[in-house]
């Protein structure tokens, strides 16, 4: 059976453009870092041969043995696939352009088939795909870059981690300028990143003098981790401290746009209660939970900006967020089931829907115009968790499995170092700021989104 990894992102480029480097494939290592290096023997056309070389520890035997891979099809400003043959099994990428309203959109599949596709999946075809939003970003850069009309400097505080790393991709693609605010310097990061230690002024304050910038704030720890007094101080202080800093170093700046993370689990466990923008907060709720994020909130209160939003967000789900690869992982191993009673509710949102939210909040998602303040980004349509796991187990073609008691969830969080209470507390969460804001979503239903990202 085929594994196939698809994906996708609009650049604001013609399709000529991006077919101009695309079909340029001794550049492939260039956008696509884990080519280290690729030779054509032919001109590029049907039936080609290309010499490429993967990162690898073992790449010196791809170079001795391996058969050339050779380009299967040829469509200029359409389409291009090329074909690498392994022992008893094909790797194949392909790359479609679709014109669209202001540019193309590229669709990138890698699919390992035959026998031996397992194997060169996870040796080969995973690592192609991994970041592939920001390998089109690479090719974007290439290619043009875009320009927006009136394009933002988009400063960007907690870029490095997963969702931070789609925004970033999602900008430069659309012909804006993006700048990583970062504790450490990573050298497969494209953008141009400013090193801080996200608690206290410094010289990179000075990334927030150019013109027309805009600040997106994610920067914090993972919450995933036992809720002990001295981890619930660290994930406060790593949200508050990083804020703080921000809102001194704009000060006087004139930056226009400020889209400030939270988290819908401000709300702690809200059982049946249905939580919009306008629902008050527990007092005190849950230390892990509203204990960090309404100080977090109130650390952004006074920002200096034209234009604040404060995204309350709930579970994203995006192949490279941890959340859903955790849940995705104990399904796959037939351990799906619903946890404790399974009636706690589930508010998510697709990544994309994300994505579009976001660049509302920076005022350049056509059609769209949020008001000041918060946002829950949120889908229309939470799921209980029973519905959430039997909707993971279709997608992943897994049984029905047997549930997990909460106190068995309590055990294994110990041994995990994590938190129940991520799993077995839920929120009811939904906007009514975004309808009324003109924003539609593109994955309201949550089996639409997981054919999007599993299927």
């Amino acid at each position: 059976m085929a594994t196939v990894h698809r994906s996708s992102g609009f650049i604001a480029l013609p399709a000529r453009s991006l077919w101009d480097v695309l079909v340029d494939l001794e550049r492939l290592p260039q956008w696509q870092p884990f080519v280290t290096s690729a030779a054509l023997r032919d001109p590029v056309a049907l039936g080609a041969r290309l010499d490429w070389v993967p990162e690898l520890r073992a790449a010196w035997i791809h170079r001795r043995f391996a058969a050339p891979a050779v380009v299967t099809e040829f469509a200029p400003d359409r389409g291009l696939v090329i074909a690498q043959d392994e022992p008893a099994g094909t790797t194949t990428v392909r790359w479609t352009l679709r014109p669209t309203d202001g540019g193309t959109v590229v669709e990138q599949t890698v699919t390992s088939d035959g026998p031996s596709g397992p194997f060169f999946d996870r040796l080969v075809a995973q690592r192609f795909a991994a970041d592939a939003d920001m390998s089109l970003a690479r090719l974007t850069m290439l290619a043009g870059p875009p320009r927006a009309a009136e394009p933002l400097h988009v400063v960007i505080a907690g870029g490095t981690g997963a969702l931070g790393r789609r925004v970033a991709a999602d900008l430069v693609r659309r012909g804006h300028d993006v700048t990583i605010l970062t504790r450490s310097i990573r050298d497969d990061l494209p953008y141009p990143q400013v090193a801080w230690d996200g608690r206290t002024v410094g010289a990179w304050e000075a990334v927030l003098d150019a013109p027309n910038t805009a600040v997106i704030n994610l920067a914090g720890k993972l919450v995933d981790c036992r809720p002990t007094a001295a981890n619930v101080a660290a994930l406060t202080a790593s949200r508050v401290d990083a804020t703080r800093a921000l809102v001194a170093a704009a000060r006087g700046k004139g930056v226009r746009r400020w889209v400030q993370a939270s988290t819908t689990a401000i709300w702690s466990d809200a059982g049946e209660r249905w939580c919009t923008e306008d629902t008050p907060l527990p007092d005190p709720g849950l230390p892990q939970m509203t204990g960090v994020a309404r100080p977090w909130e109130e650390s952004a209160a006074d920002a200096e900006t034209d234009h604040l939003t404060v995204l309350r967000t709930s579970i994203v789900l995006d192949t490279d967020s941890p959340a859903l690869a955790k849940m995705v992982g104990v399904t796959r191993a037939f351990l799906g089931g619903r946890l404790g009673d399974g009636r706690q509710w589930f508010s998510w949102i697709h990544r994309d829907d994300w994505l579009a939210i976001v660049r509302a909040g920076l005022g350049i998602e056509p059609g769209v115009a949020l008001p000041d303040g918060v946002v829950v980004a949120a889908a229309p349509h939470p799921v209980r968790n029973a519905d959430l796991m039997g909707a993971l187990r279709r997608h992943l073609h897994r049984p029905p499995a047997p549930p997990t008691p909460a106190p068995v969830l309590a055990l294994g969080a110990i041994a995990m170092r994590s938190d129940p209470a991520l799993g077995l507390t839920g929120r009811h969460a939904t906007s009514t700021v975004l309808p009324a804001a003109g924003f539609a979503f593109a994955y309201p239903d949550l089996d639409g989104a997981l054919a999007d990202l599993l299927d």
